[in-house]
Order: C-alpha cells, then structure tokens, then sequence
C-alpha cells in the first residue's frame, strides 16, 4: 500500500497515480459501517479495473471545527488504521492533514485540488459525508462532476435500529457494553501496548500482572474488569485472562490511570514485549476494597468469571 500525506496547499503531484476508486471519510474504528463503504469501494474497482484508494484525514476535524467537544483519543489512532487498510488491500492510502486553512476551503477547490488531481475516477461515501468550507459540501453536490467520477452513496449501516458510528461505540465502551461495541465493530475491541514496570504489588498477592502502556491516544474503556484475550509480538499464542482499567483506588487516591493484564497459566518475563490487547466482555466495576484480603477475593472471583466467559473462545 502506497501512502500519500497531504496538506494544504498541496505540493504532492498524484497526477501519474493509476485510476482509482477510493473510499472517503475517517474511518475511526473501521466499523461496519466503514467497512460497508470501503467494501463497496473494492467491488467498483474491481468491476471498473481500478486501483483501491482509500482517503481520511488527520487529526479528527473536531479538532479545528469544534474544539469544545474535540476528539483527540481514537478506536484506531493513525498508524493502527494504516495496518488495518494494509490488511483489507488497499493500493493508495491519501492521508489530508486537517488543518484550519484545509477547512477553509471552497468546496469546487477541494474536489479538484484532491479528488480530480488524485486520478479518482469512482468516489465512495457514506450517506452523511460532507465536506468544503463549513461542511457545507454534499454527496449530492458530488454527484455534479459526472463528468470526472462517479459517486456512490453508501446508506447507514444499522445495528439496533441506530446507525453504527463511531460516536456510539465509543459510548457502549463508557457504558460497559463492550459486546455491542464489538458487534458494532465487527471484531473484538482491541489496544496496541508495550509491557512495562508496574509496582509490582499483584505478584504479591497471587495474581502477577502485565503493567501495559497504550502505544497510542486509544478512546480506553471505562474503568473496570473485563475479560480479554491478548497476544505477543512474534508469539502466535492467544492468551486468555482479565483485564483491570482504573487508577487502584484500594492504594491510591490521585493514581494515573492504568492498565494491567492477569493472564492465565502464564509465567513469563515480557517485559518490553509489544502486545494486543482484545476486549471481549465486561466483569466488574472498578471498587475501593477496605483491605487487601477483600481485593483478593474479588480478583479472584473475576479470574474465575473471565475464565467461564471465554471458554468457547
């Protein structure tokens, strides 16, 4: 996949790229949704013979547009969502930095200066997409440059009645429903980390756990015990066990918020190792315990609901 960062104005000449279809929005957790636009996007290339292009943009526009309600954690931060196209075989990825003056933009210039000039000869979106100065752009302005590419409006994907976005997985991983979110998503919700040094506090007590450190601004679920599966770089073991997201509050009272792992059966040192966390179900709400015996018993009795949630895994 060959991947192409704008910005504005544009210095990039894509003049010599091949003729694409290419899927436009951005795609945070490349939910069904998306996947049901950019799906549609590999059937027209396939029936037209041309490349697959994807084109998002960088950082979420909320960040220019609204900065009261600015989105700045993601279900797919950047370099996740490149391995995630990478995998769905995509040829051109166009990544536009979202800047004040890209906003300001008419809309007539933005599809010329990044539609047409990209060799785009088939355009997909969803149903809502808008774009050009103040949003004010339509699919169904699009439709007007027949003569360049031809539009194609993706409907809403629809989950419960409500459509799928990434606004509402985001609020079923705050409200604990991870199994909706994951249903919305298409696949188990997942984080990218590394292992560090924790305090080491849950060997003591039985329970030793990996310290993991989020490689990226992930939207995190909401503070609490679930049940996870996460691998190892260069292991293809799935590991199963629980998670706990919160800030320790049997030990603290002002703690950053953490995120360990009890696998279980495991005793390995893997420090440093880089791994994937996969969030599966919701276990317990995260509590300040009066003593260590109550949190043992507590941790125990997740382990051991974990355990019967993910059995047929």
């Amino acid at each position: 996949m060959e991947i192409f960062r704008l910005h504005y104005p544009n210095e990039e000449d894509l003049s010599s790229l091949e003729p694409s279809a290419a899927a436009i929005g951005f795609f945070d957790g490349l939910h069904r949704g998306h996947l049901d636009v950019i799906n549609t996007m590999k059937k027209i290339a396939d029936e037209k013979g041309l490349k697959k292009m994807v084109v998002t943009f960088d950082p979420h526009p909320s960040v220019v547009l609204d900065p009261s309600h600015q989105r700045t954690t993601y279900l797919t931060p950047m370099d996740v969502k490149i391995k995630k196209l990478e995998a769905l075989d995509i040829d051109y990825l166009l990544i536009i930095n979202f800047s004040s003056s890209f906003a300001g933009l008419e809309q007539d210039f933005f599809v010329q200066e990044y539609i047409i000039k990209s060799n785009i000869k088939a355009l997909i979106s969803g149903f809502d997409y808008t774009y050009g100065k103040k949003g004010k752009g339509t699919v169904e302005d699009l439709k007007a440059y027949s003569d360049d590419f031809s539009m194609t409006v993706v409907d809403k994907f629809k989950y419960l009645d409500e459509k799928v976005s990434t606004t509402r997985i985001r609020h079923y991983l705050e409200t604990k429903e991870l199994e909706k979110a994951n249903i919305a998503l298409g696949r188990p919700y997942d984080i990218e980390g590394i292992v560090v040094q924790g305090e080491k506090r849950g060997r003591t007590i039985g329970f030793p756990t990996a310290n993991i450190e989020p490689n990226y601004r992930y939207f995190m679920p909401a503070n609490g015990s679930y049940a996870v599966t996460m691998t190892i770089e260069n292991d293809d073991t799935v590991y199963k066990g629980v998670a706990s997201v919160g800030v320790k509050p049997t030990f603290h009272d002002n703690a950053r918020l953490t995120t360990e792992v009890y696998l279980f059966d495991f005793n390995k040192d893997i420090y440093g190792e880089n791994v994937t966390i996969y969030w599966h179900y919701f276990v317990r709400d995260e509590e300040k315990f009066d003593g260590i015996e109550p949190l043992i018993e507590a941790i125990d009795g997740d382990a051991k609901k974990a355990r019967e949630l993910l059995k047929d895994l």
